[in-house]
């Protein structure tokens, strides 16, 4: 490290406002919430309430939504001051619509959206080698200017030792086309200590219908030392050197799915900070079969809690109500 650290975890990537479906007007139009969100965003916010040291780098519009992402930051205790304003662009919107199960559909309101406008000149160096962990999805490599604002933080990462987690998201609508979208995953996987992705995303992305062949291929293209399986409620897998863990999900009055997978990742990343697995797993020794299980189980327990409550950054649940919910 060139620094002292400042943060456990600094994320690159979008916050926004998610518009989620809800009851029905008594004139009988479709009423939505506004929830702020964003998938690297949500991960910062189940860390902070963990009590770990976060701060979040991107744009929003200089506009009523923007103002507010950036008020909710500082009082969920994410440092804003790598979130810029945008002066033209607005704030970007998703309306989420809630199907049946709690599963959903996206309508995105980016062409362009203020997340799109980052910049490289804006990705400091020195915010980036503050932390421990460097967090970055996909949604921030779907267009040119931030694309090239997101690999210059993964050159600096890499380069000053800083650990990089990974977490695709895909959004098909947010690409110009698949081959694009499958492009980028693979940047990203040539740079991630830590990968976190959905049973859709390894499916995509290798073409193969079974879980497990999808990840071995994945582990012979590239050496990403830990790899996160998400399952939806059949609860997720962790794929570590010669080990296959799985761990079963949490059994909850499911209400909406937004921002469930961003909890299990900022649970994992929170479980591999609190327990110091970071330096011994990575580079110097073994994560144990016992504790990759039981990283899983906390993980799956706090994307469950999620999925009980509309929206997902000011939802996320502590550590306390994690612990319930095992304990339950």
């Amino acid at each position: 490290m060139n620094q002292i650290e400042t943060y456990d975890v600094i994320a690159l990537g979008e916050t926004l406002i998610d518009f989620v479906s809800g009851d029905f007007s008594p004139q009988g139009n479709q009423l939505f919430e506004a929830c702020p969100g964003g998938a690297v965003t949500n991960v910062l916010a189940i860390l902070a309430k963990m009590k770990k040291r976060t701060a979040f780098l991107g744009k929003v519009g200089k506009d009523q939504f923007g103002y507010l992402l950036s008020d909710i930051l500082a009082e969920l205790g994410i440092d804003n001051q790598y979130l810029y304003l945008d002066e033209e662009v607005n704030t970007t919107l998703a309306f989420v619509h809630t199907l049946a199960g709690g599963d959903r559909d996206f309508s995105f309101y980016r062409n362009p959206g203020a997340d799109m406008m980052l910049r490289a000149d804006e990705v400091l160096p020195e915010a980036i080698t503050s932390a421990r962990i460097f967090h970055f999805g996909t949604l921030s490599m779907t267009h040119e200017g931030v694309r090239a604002a997101t690999k210059k933080a993964l050159q600096i990462a890499k380069e000053n030792n800083v650990f990089i987690s990974f977490d695709p998201n895909l959004r098909p609508p947010l690409w110009s086309s698949t081959e694009l979208a499958k492009e980028q995953f693979h940047y990203g996987f040539s740079f991630c200590d830590i990968l976190k992705i959905s049973d859709n995303e390894i499916q995509f992305i290798s073409g193969l219908e079974d879980y497990d062949e999808g990840i071995g291929w994945l582990q012979e293209k590239y050496a990403i030392p830990l790899i996160l399986l998400t399952l939806g409620k059949d609860g997720s897998r962790a794929y570590y050197k010669d080990m296959r863990i799985e761990e079963k999900g949490f059994s909850v009055n499911t209400i909406e799915a937004t921002g469930a997978g961003d909890a299990f990742c900022g649970s994992i990343l929170h479980y591999l900070l609190e327990h110091n697995l970071l330096e011994n797993a990575f580079r110097e020794g073994d994560i144990k079969k016992e504790q990759l299980s039981e990283m899983l189980i906390v993980a799956n327990a706090a994307a469950a809690l999620t999925t009980t409550k509309k929206g997902a950054l000011k939802v996320m649940p502590s550590k306390e109500e994690v612990m319930q919910l095992m304990k339950a």
